[in-house]
C-alpha cells in the first residue's frame, strides 16, 4: 500500500514539473504586461496580449506561414523517407556506410549548413519565400524520418511481402498494398515528429525568410523591444504556438503510441 502511495506521489510530482511551466506561461498570457512578473495567480485577466499579437504584430500571418511550411515539408519528405527507409531495410542499399551517413547528417550543427544553403538559395532566388523554406525543412527532416521509418520497416516480417508476391504482386505492389498499411502507425508517428521539428525550427527560418515569410519562432524572437522583452505577449504567442502540436498529438495519439512502440520492438 505504501509503495503504491509513493508511486502516485512520484507521478504527481513528475506531472507538476512538466505541466507547471506550461500553465504559468498560459497564466502570464492572460494578465497585463505590468503584472506579468507578479506572483499572484490571477491578479487581473485580460485578452489584450492576444489582441496585440494579431492586431499589431501580424501574428496571424506568421501562424499561417508556420502551418503551411510545416505541413508541406512533411508532405514532401514523407514519401521520399518511406521509400528510402524501405530500401535501407530490405535491400541494404548503400550498405552500412549509407546508414551511417544518414545518421551522421543529423549530427552536424545547423549553423554549419546555414551559410552554404543561404548562398545556394540566393543564386536560385528562393530566399524570402515559403517554397524555399518548405524545401529546406523537407531536406533537413528527410534523414531523420528515413532513419525512423527504416526501423519500422525492419520490424515488419518479410514473409508478408513474400506471400503477396507469391500471389502475383510486384515488389512495388507489395510495398504499396502490404507494407505501408501495416506501417501506418509508424508513418503517422514519423509525420508528427517531422511536423514538430519543422514547426519549432528557428535558424533557417531567420536566415532564409523575411518579414513576409516569418514563422512563429521568428515572430516570437522579434517581440524584444527597446523596453525589453514583452513577456506577456511572448507568453500569448507561446500558448498559441503549442496549440497545433497539442491538437495533432491528441487526434493521432493512438497512432503515435503504437508507432513509437512498434519501431522499438525488433
Amino acid at each position: 500500500m505504501l509503495r503504491r502511495v509513493l508511486s502516485h506521489i512520484g507521478l504527481i510530482v513528475a506531472c507538476m514539473i512538466v505541466l507547471l511551466p506550461i500553465l504559468w506561461v498560459l497564466r502570464t498570457s492572460l494578465v497585463p504586461e505590468r503584472l506579468s512578473y507578479s506572483t499572484a495567480i490571477f491578479p487581473e485577466l485580460t485578452l489584450d496580449n492576444y489582441r496585440a499579437l494579431f492586431g499589431q504584430k501580424n501574428f496571424g500571418t506568421n501562424y499561417l506561414n508556420s502551418l503551411i511550411v510545416a505541413a508541406m515539408s512533411v508532405v514532401l519528405s514523407m514519401p521520399l523517407a518511406a521509400m528510402t527507409g524501405y530500401a535501407f531495410a530490405r535491400f541494404r542499399t548503400g550498405g552500412k556506410f549509407a546508414r551511417f551517413a544518414t545518421l551522421a547528417s543529423q549530427m552536424l550543427p545547423p549553423v554549419a549548413l546555414a551559410l552554404p544553403v543561404f548562398m545556394l538559395y540566393r543564386l536560385a532566388g528562393l530566399t524570402n519565400s515559403l517554397t524555399g523554406l518548405t524545401l529546406a525543412y523537407a531536406a533537413i527532416n528527410l534523414p531523420f524520418l528515413t532513419w525512423i521509418l527504416m526501423g519500422f520497416f525492419e520490424s515488419i516480417p518479410e514473409e508478408l511481402e513474400g506471400a503477396a508476391m507469391t500471389d502475383g504482386a510486384t515488389r512495388w505492389g507489395a510495398f504499396w498494398r502490404i507494407v505501408l498499411p501495416v506501417a501506418t502507425p509508424g508513418i503517422m508517428a514519423a509525420a508528427v515528429l517531422g511536423f514538430i521539428l519543422s514547426w519549432n525550427e528557428f535558424l533557417f527560418a531567420l536566415i532564409l525568410g523575411g518579414s513576409k515569410t516569418a514563422t512563429v519562432p521568428v515572430a516570437l524572437a522579434a517581440l524584444q523591444t527597446s523596453n525589453g522583452v514583452q513577456i506577456a505577449q511572448v507568453s500569448a504567442g507561446v500558448s498559441l504556438a503549442i496549440l497545433p502540436l497539442l491538437i495533432a498529438v491528441r487526434f493521432i495519439q493512438k497512432y503515435l503510441v503504437q508507432g513509437l512502440s512498434f519501431g522499438s520492438v525488433r
